[in-house]
Protein backbone atom coordinates (compact mmCIF):
# COMPACT_ATOMS: atom_id res chain seq x y z
CA UNK A 1 0.00 0.00 0.00
CA UNK A 2 1.51 3.40 -0.93
CA UNK A 3 1.91 5.98 2.35
CA UNK A 4 -0.11 9.58 1.27
CA UNK A 5 1.17 12.48 3.02
CA UNK A 6 -0.62 14.31 5.70
CA UNK A 7 -1.09 17.28 3.20
CA UNK A 8 -3.41 14.33 0.95
CA UNK A 9 -6.06 14.05 4.31
CA UNK A 10 -9.05 16.23 5.05
CA UNK A 11 -7.25 19.13 6.70
CA UNK A 12 -11.08 21.14 7.66
CA UNK A 13 -12.68 21.83 11.23
CA UNK A 14 -14.02 18.83 12.51
CA UNK A 15 -17.80 19.33 13.93
CA UNK A 16 -18.09 17.26 17.06
CA UNK A 17 -21.56 15.36 16.82
CA UNK A 18 -21.00 11.87 18.95
CA UNK A 19 -18.89 11.13 21.67
CA UNK A 20 -17.42 8.15 23.46
CA UNK A 21 -15.86 8.58 26.41
CA UNK A 22 -14.49 5.77 28.81
CA UNK A 23 -11.91 6.88 31.22
CA UNK A 24 -10.13 5.28 34.15
CA UNK A 25 -8.83 8.68 35.87
CA UNK A 26 -12.16 10.17 36.09
CA UNK A 27 -10.46 13.79 36.83
CA UNK A 28 -12.60 16.49 35.15
CA UNK A 29 -14.54 13.61 32.74
CA UNK A 30 -18.48 15.14 34.54
CA UNK A 31 -17.14 18.75 33.90
CA UNK A 32 -16.18 17.84 30.02
CA UNK A 33 -19.40 15.60 29.41
CA UNK A 34 -21.60 18.53 30.73
CA UNK A 35 -19.51 20.65 27.85
CA UNK A 36 -20.48 18.20 25.57
CA UNK A 37 -24.28 18.03 26.69
CA UNK A 38 -24.07 21.94 26.48
CA UNK A 39 -22.93 21.38 22.90
CA UNK A 40 -25.67 19.45 21.90
CA UNK A 41 -22.70 16.27 21.59
CA UNK A 42 -24.42 12.57 21.90
CA UNK A 43 -22.37 11.16 24.35
CA UNK A 44 -21.55 7.33 24.70
CA UNK A 45 -20.13 5.69 27.48
CA UNK A 46 -19.27 2.35 29.26
CA UNK A 47 -19.44 0.80 32.86
CA UNK A 48 -18.13 3.65 35.94
CA UNK A 49 -17.47 6.47 33.00
CA UNK A 50 -21.20 6.34 31.95
CA UNK A 51 -22.18 6.30 36.00
CA UNK A 52 -20.27 9.07 36.90
CA UNK A 53 -21.81 11.11 34.29
CA UNK A 54 -25.30 10.31 34.83
CA UNK A 55 -25.32 11.42 38.72
CA UNK A 56 -24.71 14.51 37.17
CA UNK A 57 -27.54 14.11 35.72
CA UNK A 58 -26.60 14.43 32.01
CA UNK A 59 -27.98 12.13 29.00
CA UNK A 60 -25.59 8.97 28.46
CA UNK A 61 -26.04 6.22 26.70
CA UNK A 62 -24.03 2.89 27.29
CA UNK A 63 -22.02 0.71 24.74
CA UNK A 64 -23.91 -2.25 25.34
CA UNK A 65 -27.05 -0.62 23.76
CA UNK A 66 -25.02 0.36 20.62
CA UNK A 67 -23.79 -3.02 20.59
CA UNK A 68 -26.56 -5.22 21.97
CA UNK A 69 -23.95 -7.15 23.38
CA UNK A 70 -23.36 -6.84 27.53
CA UNK A 71 -20.15 -6.10 29.13
CA UNK A 72 -18.60 -9.39 30.47
CA UNK A 73 -15.75 -11.36 31.74
CA UNK A 74 -15.48 -9.05 34.34
CA UNK A 75 -15.59 -5.56 32.29
CA UNK A 76 -12.66 -7.23 30.07
CA UNK A 77 -14.94 -7.05 27.12
CA UNK A 78 -16.79 -3.43 26.65
CA UNK A 79 -15.59 -1.89 23.89
CA UNK A 80 -14.30 -4.71 21.24
CA UNK A 81 -17.00 -4.67 19.02
CA UNK A 82 -17.97 -3.40 15.28
CA UNK A 83 -20.16 -1.07 15.91
CA UNK A 84 -17.50 1.09 18.11
CA UNK A 85 -13.98 0.90 16.40
CA UNK A 86 -16.11 1.18 13.00
CA UNK A 87 -17.52 4.23 14.41
CA UNK A 88 -14.02 5.55 15.82
CA UNK A 89 -12.37 4.38 12.22
CA UNK A 90 -14.97 5.26 10.11
CA UNK A 91 -13.37 7.92 7.35
CA UNK A 92 -16.33 10.38 7.04
CA UNK A 93 -15.18 12.20 3.75
CA UNK A 94 -14.98 9.34 2.16
CA UNK A 95 -18.08 7.85 0.29
CA UNK A 96 -16.95 4.09 0.04
CA UNK A 97 -16.74 4.36 3.92
CA UNK A 98 -20.01 5.98 4.33
CA UNK A 99 -22.05 3.93 2.10
CA UNK A 100 -20.45 0.93 4.24
CA UNK A 101 -21.56 2.43 7.32
CA UNK A 102 -24.55 3.09 6.75
CA UNK A 103 -25.32 -0.24 5.48
CA UNK A 104 -23.97 -1.56 8.68
CA UNK A 105 -25.69 0.41 10.70
CA UNK A 106 -22.70 2.24 11.97
CA UNK A 107 -22.85 5.59 13.65
CA UNK A 108 -19.34 7.19 13.50
CA UNK A 109 -17.78 9.28 16.65
CA UNK A 110 -15.60 12.82 16.29
CA UNK A 111 -14.64 12.74 19.92
CA UNK A 112 -12.52 9.53 21.64
CA UNK A 113 -11.84 10.34 25.30
CA UNK A 114 -10.17 7.38 26.58
CA UNK A 115 -7.25 6.99 29.22
CA UNK A 116 -6.05 3.66 30.42
CA UNK A 117 -6.33 1.43 33.35
CA UNK A 118 -3.21 2.44 35.65
CA UNK A 119 -0.74 -0.35 35.43
CA UNK A 120 2.55 1.83 36.01
CA UNK A 121 1.05 2.76 39.22
CA UNK A 122 -0.01 -0.51 40.39
CA UNK A 123 3.43 -2.10 39.26
CA UNK A 124 5.45 0.55 42.04
CA UNK A 125 4.13 -2.02 44.67
CA UNK A 126 6.67 -4.17 44.69
CA UNK A 127 4.96 -7.09 46.15
CA UNK A 128 2.36 -6.70 43.48
CA UNK A 129 1.38 -10.06 42.45
CA UNK A 130 1.66 -11.00 38.32
CA UNK A 131 -2.43 -11.98 38.61
CA UNK A 132 -3.12 -8.34 40.22
CA UNK A 133 -0.77 -6.51 37.30
CA UNK A 134 -1.85 -8.03 34.60
CA UNK A 135 -5.32 -7.84 35.27
CA UNK A 136 -4.29 -4.42 34.99
CA UNK A 137 -3.15 -4.44 31.50
CA UNK A 138 -5.90 -2.11 29.31
CA UNK A 139 -6.66 -4.00 26.10
CA UNK A 140 -9.86 -1.97 24.71
CA UNK A 141 -8.39 1.10 25.89
CA UNK A 142 -4.90 1.24 23.90
CA UNK A 143 -7.19 -0.44 20.69
CA UNK A 144 -9.84 2.72 21.08
CA UNK A 145 -6.68 5.27 21.55
CA UNK A 146 -4.71 4.05 18.58
CA UNK A 147 -7.74 4.32 16.33
CA UNK A 148 -8.49 7.29 17.02
CA UNK A 149 -5.37 8.86 16.82
CA UNK A 150 -4.85 7.19 13.36
CA UNK A 151 -8.29 8.54 11.98
CA UNK A 152 -7.44 11.96 13.50
CA UNK A 153 -8.58 13.17 10.25
CA UNK A 154 -12.32 12.39 11.37
CA UNK A 155 -11.55 11.76 14.69
CA UNK A 156 -10.13 13.95 17.66
CA UNK A 157 -8.87 12.05 21.06
CA UNK A 158 -8.16 13.38 24.10
CA UNK A 159 -6.46 11.02 26.85
CA UNK A 160 -5.37 13.05 29.37
CA UNK A 161 -7.69 15.36 31.82
CA UNK A 162 -4.82 17.69 31.34
CA UNK A 163 -6.05 18.27 27.40
CA UNK A 164 -10.08 18.96 28.54
CA UNK A 165 -9.61 23.15 29.34
CA UNK A 166 -8.00 23.82 26.27
CA UNK A 167 -10.40 21.50 23.96
CA UNK A 168 -13.16 22.57 26.24
CA UNK A 169 -12.50 26.29 25.01
CA UNK A 170 -11.96 25.18 21.68
CA UNK A 171 -15.24 23.60 21.17
CA UNK A 172 -16.81 26.69 22.91
CA UNK A 173 -15.85 28.64 20.15
CA UNK A 174 -18.06 26.86 17.03
CA UNK A 175 -18.48 23.47 18.49
CA UNK A 176 -15.42 22.46 16.17
CA UNK A 177 -11.93 21.62 16.81
CA UNK A 178 -9.03 22.72 13.76
CA UNK A 179 -7.39 20.03 12.14
CA UNK A 180 -4.11 21.32 13.77
CA UNK A 181 -5.44 20.32 17.70
CA UNK A 182 -6.35 16.76 16.38
CA UNK A 183 -3.19 16.24 14.78
CA UNK A 184 -1.14 17.64 18.13
CA UNK A 185 -3.86 15.28 20.10
CA UNK A 186 -2.81 11.87 18.08
CA UNK A 187 1.04 12.75 18.33
CA UNK A 188 -0.13 12.87 22.22
CA UNK A 189 -2.38 9.70 21.92
CA UNK A 190 0.87 7.44 20.42
CA UNK A 191 3.21 8.92 22.69
CA UNK A 192 0.41 7.57 25.49
CA UNK A 193 0.33 4.52 23.90
CA UNK A 194 3.47 3.40 23.70
CA UNK A 195 4.85 4.52 27.25
CA UNK A 196 2.28 1.83 28.50
CA UNK A 197 3.31 -0.69 25.82
CA UNK A 198 6.97 -0.21 27.09
CA UNK A 199 5.94 0.17 30.97
CA UNK A 200 4.27 -3.69 30.26
CA UNK A 201 7.44 -4.77 28.02
CA UNK A 202 9.47 -3.62 31.14
CA UNK A 203 7.51 -5.11 33.39
CA UNK A 204 7.48 -8.60 31.89
CA UNK A 205 11.05 -8.81 31.39
CA UNK A 206 11.51 -8.35 34.99
CA UNK A 207 9.42 -11.52 35.61
CA UNK A 208 10.96 -13.81 33.42
CA UNK A 209 14.55 -12.55 35.03
CA UNK A 210 15.80 -11.93 32.27
CA UNK A 211 19.36 -10.33 32.80
CA UNK A 212 18.90 -7.40 30.24
CA UNK A 213 15.76 -7.23 27.64
CA UNK A 214 16.33 -8.26 24.05
CA UNK A 215 14.49 -4.99 22.81
CA UNK A 216 15.56 -1.83 24.88
CA UNK A 217 11.75 0.22 25.47
CA UNK A 218 12.31 3.39 26.35
CA UNK A 219 9.75 6.05 27.34
CA UNK A 220 10.54 8.90 29.23
CA UNK A 221 7.96 11.95 29.45
CA UNK A 222 8.90 15.29 28.52
CA UNK A 223 9.94 17.01 32.06
CA UNK A 224 10.32 21.16 30.75
CA UNK A 225 11.71 22.58 27.91
CA UNK A 226 15.46 23.74 27.92
CA UNK A 227 16.82 26.94 26.39
CA UNK A 228 19.94 24.77 24.48
CA UNK A 229 22.03 22.06 25.27
CA UNK A 230 25.18 21.98 26.23
CA UNK A 231 26.24 24.72 23.76
CA UNK A 232 23.77 27.52 23.00
CA UNK A 233 23.31 26.15 19.23
CA UNK A 234 21.79 23.00 20.53
CA UNK A 235 18.60 22.07 21.36
CA UNK A 236 17.56 20.46 24.31
CA UNK A 237 14.66 19.21 26.85
CA UNK A 238 14.81 17.07 30.39
CA UNK A 239 12.85 13.89 30.69
CA UNK A 240 11.98 12.32 33.66
CA UNK A 241 10.76 12.34 37.05
CA UNK A 242 13.23 15.42 38.28
CA UNK A 243 10.37 16.76 40.26
CA UNK A 244 10.78 13.52 42.38
CA UNK A 245 14.05 14.17 43.41
CA UNK A 246 14.53 18.08 43.42
CA UNK A 247 12.47 21.54 43.92
CA UNK A 248 14.62 24.24 42.25
CA UNK A 249 12.89 27.09 44.21
CA UNK A 250 15.10 29.71 43.46
CA UNK A 251 16.96 31.28 40.46
CA UNK A 252 16.91 31.17 36.65
CA UNK A 253 15.81 28.12 34.78
CA UNK A 254 17.90 25.01 35.19
CA UNK A 255 19.78 24.55 32.01
CA UNK A 256 21.39 21.35 29.95
CA UNK A 257 25.08 21.50 31.90
CA UNK A 258 23.61 22.67 35.25
CA UNK A 259 21.11 18.90 35.03
CA UNK A 260 24.71 16.64 34.41
CA UNK A 261 26.32 18.64 37.59
CA UNK A 262 23.11 17.85 39.85
CA UNK A 263 23.06 14.33 38.75
CA UNK A 264 26.76 13.60 39.43
CA UNK A 265 26.01 15.66 43.25
CA UNK A 266 23.02 13.19 44.04
CA UNK A 267 24.78 10.38 42.90
CA UNK A 268 27.68 10.28 45.48
CA UNK A 269 25.43 11.89 48.17
CA UNK A 270 23.77 9.21 47.76
CA UNK A 271 26.33 7.34 48.78
CA UNK A 272 26.72 9.70 52.15
CA UNK A 273 23.24 10.29 53.11
CA UNK A 274 23.28 8.26 55.85
CA UNK A 275 26.97 9.34 56.87
CA UNK A 276 27.65 12.23 59.38
CA UNK A 277 27.31 15.68 58.31
CA UNK A 278 28.79 15.94 54.42
CA UNK A 279 29.74 18.25 52.01
CA UNK A 280 30.76 17.80 48.18
CA UNK A 281 32.05 20.57 45.89
CA UNK A 282 31.53 19.79 42.37
CA UNK A 283 32.22 21.38 38.91
CA UNK A 284 31.35 19.99 35.64
CA UNK A 285 30.42 17.12 37.00
CA UNK A 286 33.62 16.29 39.04
CA UNK A 287 33.90 16.41 42.66
CA UNK A 288 36.36 18.50 43.43
CA UNK A 289 36.18 18.43 47.39
CA UNK A 290 34.41 16.02 49.89
CA UNK A 291 34.70 15.64 53.56
CA UNK A 292 32.57 14.62 56.24
CA UNK A 293 32.97 16.41 59.84
CA UNK A 294 31.02 16.72 63.25
CA UNK A 295 29.47 19.71 61.47
CA UNK A 296 28.80 21.05 57.92
CA UNK A 297 30.33 24.21 58.21
CA UNK A 298 33.62 22.28 59.00
CA UNK A 299 33.07 19.50 56.53
CA UNK A 300 32.58 22.27 53.60
CA UNK A 301 35.94 24.63 55.11
CA UNK A 302 37.77 21.24 55.06
CA UNK A 303 36.25 20.17 51.14
CA UNK A 304 36.89 23.46 50.04
CA UNK A 305 40.40 23.29 51.16
CA UNK A 306 41.36 20.41 48.84
CA UNK A 307 40.86 22.85 46.04
CA UNK A 308 40.18 26.53 46.50
CA UNK A 309 40.48 27.10 43.02
CA UNK A 310 37.90 25.22 41.01
CA UNK A 311 34.73 25.59 43.53
CA UNK A 312 34.36 29.33 41.92
CA UNK A 313 31.32 28.99 39.70
CA UNK A 314 30.42 25.80 40.84
CA UNK A 315 27.72 23.38 43.05
CA UNK A 316 27.66 22.50 46.52
CA UNK A 317 25.46 19.35 48.13
CA UNK A 318 25.13 18.59 51.83
CA UNK A 319 23.29 15.51 53.08
CA UNK A 320 21.51 17.90 56.18
CA UNK A 321 19.59 20.71 56.36
CA UNK A 322 21.80 23.58 55.41
CA UNK A 323 22.55 26.04 58.38
CA UNK A 324 23.25 29.70 58.42
CA UNK A 325 27.20 29.72 59.66
CA UNK A 326 27.51 26.97 56.53
CA UNK A 327 25.54 29.08 54.36
CA UNK A 328 27.74 32.07 54.98
CA UNK A 329 30.75 29.86 54.52
CA UNK A 330 29.25 28.89 50.95
CA UNK A 331 28.14 32.51 50.47
CA UNK A 332 32.07 33.36 50.29
CA UNK A 333 32.74 32.58 46.60
CA UNK A 334 30.39 32.18 43.75
CA UNK A 335 28.25 29.54 43.92
CA UNK A 336 26.38 28.51 41.50
CA UNK A 337 23.98 25.89 43.15
CA UNK A 338 23.71 25.03 46.59
CA UNK A 339 21.51 21.69 46.79
CA UNK A 340 20.25 20.63 50.58
CA UNK A 341 18.22 18.62 52.49
CA UNK A 342 16.13 21.20 53.76
CA UNK A 343 17.68 24.70 54.77
CA UNK A 344 17.04 26.24 58.47
CA UNK A 345 15.06 29.20 58.87
CA UNK A 346 16.19 32.18 57.62
CA UNK A 347 18.76 30.90 55.56
CA UNK A 348 16.97 30.49 52.06
CA UNK A 349 16.39 33.94 52.13
CA UNK A 350 19.91 35.07 52.66
CA UNK A 351 21.15 33.27 50.22
CA UNK A 352 18.35 34.18 47.70
CA UNK A 353 19.92 37.88 48.11
CA UNK A 354 22.14 36.78 45.07
CA UNK A 355 19.76 36.29 41.87
CA UNK A 356 22.06 34.48 39.65
CA UNK A 357 22.16 31.44 42.07
CA UNK A 358 19.95 28.56 41.91
CA UNK A 359 18.82 26.92 45.51
CA UNK A 360 17.80 23.51 45.12
CA UNK A 361 15.59 21.25 47.96
CA UNK A 362 16.85 17.53 47.68
CA UNK A 363 13.59 15.69 47.70
CA UNK A 364 15.45 12.42 47.85
CA UNK A 365 18.29 10.92 46.81
CA UNK A 366 18.62 7.86 44.28
CA UNK A 367 18.90 4.76 45.63
CA UNK A 368 19.73 1.01 44.90
CA UNK A 369 16.79 0.79 43.15
CA UNK A 370 17.78 2.56 40.18
CA UNK A 371 18.93 0.29 38.50
CA UNK A 372 20.20 0.78 34.81
CA UNK A 373 21.96 3.48 32.84
CA UNK A 374 21.51 4.35 29.30
CA UNK A 375 24.26 6.12 26.99
CA UNK A 376 23.37 7.04 23.49
CA UNK A 377 25.97 6.35 21.04
CA UNK A 378 26.27 6.16 17.35
CA UNK A 379 23.40 4.32 16.26
CA UNK A 380 22.17 3.20 19.68
CA UNK A 381 22.64 3.31 22.72
CA UNK A 382 24.14 1.13 25.96
CA UNK A 383 22.78 0.13 28.80
CA UNK A 384 23.61 -1.27 32.23
CA UNK A 385 23.05 -1.96 35.42
CA UNK A 386 24.06 1.62 37.55
CA UNK A 387 27.25 0.61 40.02
CA UNK A 388 25.31 0.59 43.36
CA UNK A 389 27.71 -1.93 44.15
CA UNK A 390 28.68 -0.98 48.34
CA UNK A 391 31.93 -2.39 49.90
CA UNK A 392 32.36 -2.66 53.69
CA UNK A 393 35.32 -3.28 56.12
CA UNK A 394 33.89 -7.12 56.17
CA UNK A 395 34.17 -6.72 52.42
CA UNK A 396 38.13 -5.47 51.85
CA UNK A 397 40.67 -8.40 51.79
CA UNK A 398 44.26 -7.60 52.94
CA UNK A 399 47.07 -8.30 50.85
CA UNK A 400 50.24 -6.65 52.76
CA UNK A 401 52.15 -8.00 55.59
CA UNK A 402 51.08 -4.42 57.44
CA UNK A 403 47.09 -4.62 58.18
CA UNK A 404 45.57 -1.13 58.27
CA UNK A 405 44.34 0.34 61.63
CA UNK A 406 40.69 1.30 62.24
CA UNK A 407 41.52 4.99 61.18
CA UNK A 408 42.78 3.84 58.22
CA UNK A 409 39.75 1.04 57.41
CA UNK A 410 37.67 4.24 57.83
CA UNK A 411 39.73 6.34 55.59
CA UNK A 412 40.09 3.92 52.41
CA UNK A 413 35.84 3.41 52.68
CA UNK A 414 35.65 6.93 52.42
CA UNK A 415 38.24 7.29 49.60
CA UNK A 416 36.37 4.53 48.12
CA UNK A 417 33.31 6.43 48.19
CA UNK A 418 34.86 8.75 46.34
CA UNK A 419 36.82 7.31 43.61
CA UNK A 420 33.79 5.91 42.26
CA UNK A 421 32.43 9.05 41.18
CA UNK A 422 35.74 10.34 39.90
CA UNK A 423 36.14 10.37 36.19
CA UNK A 424 38.63 7.44 35.20
CA UNK A 425 41.58 7.40 35.24
CA UNK A 426 40.86 8.05 39.14
CA UNK A 427 42.94 8.62 41.94
CA UNK A 428 42.01 10.23 45.74
CA UNK A 429 44.03 10.81 48.26
CA UNK A 430 41.92 11.66 51.48
CA UNK A 431 42.70 11.59 55.32
CA UNK A 432 40.35 12.31 58.04
CA UNK A 433 37.25 11.50 56.19
CA UNK A 434 38.19 14.50 53.68
CA UNK A 435 39.66 14.16 50.38
CA UNK A 436 43.39 16.20 50.12
CA UNK A 437 44.11 15.54 46.25
CA UNK A 438 41.74 14.06 43.16
CA UNK A 439 43.54 13.11 40.29
CA UNK A 440 40.70 12.70 37.53
CA UNK A 441 40.33 11.53 33.84
CA UNK A 442 43.88 11.43 32.74
CA UNK A 443 45.17 8.87 29.76
CA UNK A 444 47.84 7.76 32.47
CA UNK A 445 46.87 6.43 35.95
CA UNK A 446 49.97 8.04 37.29
CA UNK A 447 49.39 11.29 35.71
CA UNK A 448 46.29 11.45 37.63
CA UNK A 449 48.20 10.81 40.83
CA UNK A 450 50.43 13.17 39.74
CA UNK A 451 47.64 15.74 39.27
CA UNK A 452 46.48 15.05 42.65
CA UNK A 453 49.43 15.06 44.61
CA UNK A 454 50.22 18.36 42.94
CA UNK A 455 46.33 19.65 43.82
CA UNK A 456 47.20 18.74 48.02
CA UNK A 457 50.62 20.68 47.48
CA UNK A 458 49.07 23.78 45.80
CA UNK A 459 46.90 23.75 48.82
CA UNK A 460 49.54 22.90 51.34
CA UNK A 461 47.58 19.83 52.50
CA UNK A 462 49.73 17.28 53.92
CA UNK A 463 49.60 14.32 52.91
CA UNK A 464 51.42 11.98 55.16
CA UNK A 465 49.24 9.59 57.12
CA UNK A 466 46.90 9.81 54.14
CA UNK A 467 45.18 6.67 52.19
CA UNK A 468 45.09 6.61 48.01
CA UNK A 469 42.23 5.31 46.49
CA UNK A 470 41.85 4.21 42.83
CA UNK A 471 39.24 3.19 40.91
CA UNK A 472 41.09 -0.04 38.92
CA UNK A 473 44.27 -1.97 39.77
CA UNK A 474 47.79 -0.75 39.90
CA UNK A 475 49.11 -2.20 36.27
CA UNK A 476 52.73 -1.60 38.29
CA UNK A 477 54.61 -0.91 41.61
CA UNK A 478 55.22 2.77 40.54
CA UNK A 479 52.07 4.17 41.73
CA UNK A 480 52.11 2.69 44.89
CA UNK A 481 55.69 3.82 44.99
CA UNK A 482 54.90 7.44 44.31
CA UNK A 483 52.07 7.63 46.96
CA UNK A 484 54.46 5.94 49.65
CA UNK A 485 57.20 8.70 48.85
CA UNK A 486 54.57 11.96 49.13
CA UNK A 487 53.09 10.24 52.51
CA UNK A 488 50.42 7.47 51.95
CA UNK A 489 50.33 4.97 54.51
CA UNK A 490 47.18 2.86 52.70
CA UNK A 491 45.84 1.93 49.07
CA UNK A 492 42.38 0.62 48.46
CA UNK A 493 42.08 -0.87 44.94
CA UNK A 494 40.57 -4.20 43.34
CA UNK A 495 43.77 -6.00 42.64
CA UNK A 496 43.49 -8.39 39.72
CA UNK A 497 46.86 -7.00 37.65
CA UNK A 498 49.08 -9.94 36.87
CA UNK A 499 52.03 -7.53 38.46
CA UNK A 500 49.97 -7.56 41.78
CA UNK A 501 52.91 -9.45 43.25
CA UNK A 502 55.22 -6.50 42.33
CA UNK A 503 52.88 -3.91 43.80
CA UNK A 504 52.39 -5.79 46.69
CA UNK A 505 55.63 -6.14 47.37
CA UNK A 506 55.88 -2.05 46.75
CA UNK A 507 53.61 -1.97 49.31
CA UNK A 508 55.93 -4.06 51.22
CA UNK A 509 58.76 -2.16 51.53
CA UNK A 510 57.14 0.96 52.48
CA UNK A 511 55.34 -0.56 54.81
CA UNK A 512 52.03 0.40 53.95
CA UNK A 513 48.90 -1.27 54.12
CA UNK A 514 46.57 -2.31 50.89
CA UNK A 515 43.48 -3.68 50.63
CA UNK A 516 41.72 -5.39 47.63
CA UNK A 517 38.23 -4.81 47.00
CA UNK A 518 37.51 -7.36 43.80
CA UNK A 519 35.84 -4.54 42.17
CA UNK A 520 36.81 -1.63 39.79
CA UNK A 521 34.69 1.40 39.58
CA UNK A 522 35.48 3.09 35.96
CA UNK A 523 33.23 5.70 35.40
CA UNK A 524 33.57 6.65 31.43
Amino acid sequence: MSLQPLSSLPQNSLKIKRALLSVSDKTGIAELAKALHEAGVEIVSTGGTAKAIREKDIPVTDVSDITDFPECLDGRVKTLHPKIHGGILARTSHQPDNDEIDELGISPFELVVVNLYPFKDVVKDGDITPAVATENIDIGGPTMVRAAAKNFAHVCILTNPDQYESFQSELSSNNQIQYSTRLKLARKAFEHTADYDAAISRYFNQLDEQDLPDQLNISIPKFAGLRYGENPHQKASVYGEQGQFIDCFHGKELSYNNYLDIDSALRLMADFKDEDPTVAIFKHTVPCGISTKSNLNEAYNRAFATDKVSPFGGIVIVNRPLDMETAESIDSIFTEIILAPDYEDGVADFLKEKKNRRLIKVLKFPGSNDDFSVRSIIGGALYQQADNKVITADDLEVVTERKPSEKEISDLLFGWKVVKHVKSNAIVYAKDQATCGIGTGQTSRVESSVIAVRKAMNEDLSLKGSIIASDAFFPFADGVIAAAQSGATAVIQPGGSVRDKEVIHAANKYKMAMVFTGIRHFKH
